[in-house]
């Protein structure tokens, strides 16, 4: 069944004559109907002639409201009058549109009223036998089912809307990626469909302003009905008339969330904001930081000193909502207890002596962003009561002042310090700590991710080369096993340090073992003398004795540098927990 819809404006009652001259000629299987601007005009006596004329009585069924046009479906849409046209709003699924440039009978003189009505009603048979002698309509209907199975096998999402942003085109994909239905969202507001802008505010129709725009291919993230989460590349572009005239707005879109997942994960290979490394207890820390970086709680980074905290606690700060708002650090270490007060509360003048005017301290000059409180652990007790009252209560008083300042941060800490025992031992506050360790990120130290040392070395000589010289030329395998095998107690910056004075040493060339620091290759040339190497002392339990013996064929000196100790040290552990290579059979 064909659906046409015939226009008019005035109260001349052109579409009203249209629909029955349409319906006296068309096959009985085509549907007419008409909309006027006005349903209640009182029809002119010719109208009345000519309907009675042809025997037609217009069943009320068959009037559509203006108001009610966007919303529905029509395969040819007809205007009869050029004010019509204009007041004609783009339709769902784009119907084909004809224009019948007609007078309005009654804007002649009264004398030519019934001439000109006449002459109406000609052209209009004329293009009603056009339409349906000449197959004008079934050709129509053809382009359009074509041009529908097109649109609707697209992969990608497309979505159109008038100037009123009223949209008219939504195809399967669309529903697919955003899980809305078509009957849902045709003929509505943009704006009023999605609670979120569905452009993401890159549209002129977003703004007062409505021009030519052109926004191609950039990242959108769609929350669906269901509240799931996706990732979209969006292009946005104006639809235009030849002279350059806006009548809507065009959107094609594609999902592309496992793109993205699947690139997050082939960079995460490399690298993660700035942390390097692809070793299992890595990846972990990676997962953690997008887990919590949107979510608003205090966030406890623990782990040795030179692991890389401060890069995780910018990593949380960049990923968060809170991206673009002040990032503002401060080492708790680094400053006495009286300055650190008022370096993080800020003073008033006169507060103590050397106070010569108001400071703001760090929480305030963070507030709606992020403060990083690095060595948490070194604040004094009275200052951790102060820290917890700002957790607690969102507020503080500057040092010497009397007046409530009241801030909007999330705090992110990070420490190389068991903060657990320091609870135990009374050096630092229970409830500040189970404040802080909502959910902690530990990161592992380098000795345990000796697999990421490569990965490393081939970043350090990319940081530093420039800054140096040229880039090295590569580092010998020796080097590079000597690199492995040391325990690192400064971690991955004292692996830093060394890649940038074997870089200093080599002079471009390939980094050799002579080009490595002292405390590296000494530590290899020391002999069981009873002296204690560099690096953090290894609890040796028999299961890690027994692992590594099994590793290295039983070969001691072996073992004890798989697990970062003088052979002296694995002599003694075997003798304390009675372990022999008899064992290992």
């Amino acid at each position: 069944m064909h659906r046409l819809l015939f226009i008019s404006s005035g109260g001349n009652g052109l579409s009203k004559i249209a629909v029955s001259l349409a319906q006296s000629i068309a096959p009985k299987d085509w549907d007419f109907f008409f909309a006027e601007e006005r349903k209640d005009d009182v029809d002119h006596p010719f109208v009345i002639d000519i309907l009675a004329a042809n025997e037609y009585e217009i069943p009320k069924e068959k009037f559509i409201r203006f108001s009610d046009i966007p919303t529905d479906r029509f395969d040819v849409v007809i205007t009869l009058d050029e004010f019509s046209r204009e007041l004609c709003p783009v339709l769902p699924e784009l119907p084909i549109r004809f224009h019948w440039q007609l007078k309005n009978p009654l804007e002649a003189r009264k004398s030519q009223i019934k001439a000109k009505y006449n002459d109406a009603v000609e052209k209009i048979r004329n293009g009603i036998f056009s339409i349906v002698k000449h197959g004008t309509l079934d050709a129509i209907a053809n382009a359009r089912i074509t041009f529908g199975s097109l649109i609707s096998n697209l992969t990608e999402g497309v979505l159109a809307h008038d100037l009123t942003r009223n949209i008219f085109v939504f195809n399967h994909a669309a529903e697919l990626i955003t899980g809305y239905k078509a009957e849902d969202v045709l003929g509505r507001d943009c704006h009023e469909v999605f609670p979120r802008l569905f452009c993401g505010g890159d549209c002129s129709f977003c703004a007062e302003d409505i021009k030519s725009h052109k926004k191609l291919r950039y990242p959108h993230k769609l929350v669906r009905p269901d509240g799931v989460s996706r990732d979209l590349e969006m292009s946005v572009v104006t639809l235009n008339t030849d002279n350059n005239k806006v009548l809507g707005a065009l959107a094609i879109f594609r999902d592309i969330t496992e793109i993205t997942y699947l690139r997050k994960k082939a960079n995460r290979y490399q690298g993660f904001h700035g942390i390097i490394g692809q070793h299992p207890s890595i990846q972990k820390v990676y997962d953690a930081i997008e887990e919590l970086a949107t979510v608003n709680v205090p966030i406890l980074i623990q782990g040795e000193s030179g692991t890389g905290k401060e890069l995780v606690a910018e990593a949380l700060n960049l990923l968060s909502p809170r991206a673009k708002k002040p990032f503002v650090p401060i080492n708790c270490g680094a400053l006495p207890e009286g300055t650190l007060e008022s370096e993080l509360f800020g003073h008033v003048r006169g507060a103590f002596t050397g106070a010569i005017r108001d400071k703001k301290g760090r929480f305030e000059l963070a507030d709606s962003g992020t403060i990083f409180l690095d060595e948490i652990g070194e604040i004094s007790l009275p200052l951790q009561v102060k820290l917890l009252r700002v957790l607690q209560e969102k507020s503080f008083i500057p040092v010497g002042g009397e007046k409530l300042v009241k801030v909007d941060v999330r705090i992110i800490c990070a420490t190389n310090r068991d903060l657990k025992q320091m609870t135990r031992d009374g050096k630092f506050r229970e409830d500040l700590y189970y404040r802080l360790a909502v959910v902690p990120v530990t990161l592992p130290p380098l000795r345990e991710r000796k697999g990421d040392i490569p990965l490393l070395v081939e970043h350090f000589f990319d940081r530093f080369a420039d800054d140096i010289t040229n880039k090295p030329a590569g580092i010998s395998p020796e080097a590079l096993v000597i690199l492995t095998d040391y325990p690192w107690p400064g971690n991955v910056r004292e692996l830093g340090n060394a890649i940038q004075y074997g870089i200093i040493k080599s002079h471009g060339r390939i980094i050799q073992v002579e080009h490595l620091p002292l405390e590296i290759t000494n530590y290899f040339e020391i002999e069981d003398q009873g002296k204690k190497r560099p690096g953090r002392p290894v609890s040796l339990t028999k299961e890690l004795v027994i692992e590594a013996l099994t590793r290295t064929g039983g070969n001691k000196a072996r073992a004890a540098r798989y697990l970062g100790v003088s052979r002296t040290t694995i002599y003694r552990a075997l003798e304390e927990i009675n372990v022999s290579n008899n064992t290992l059979v």
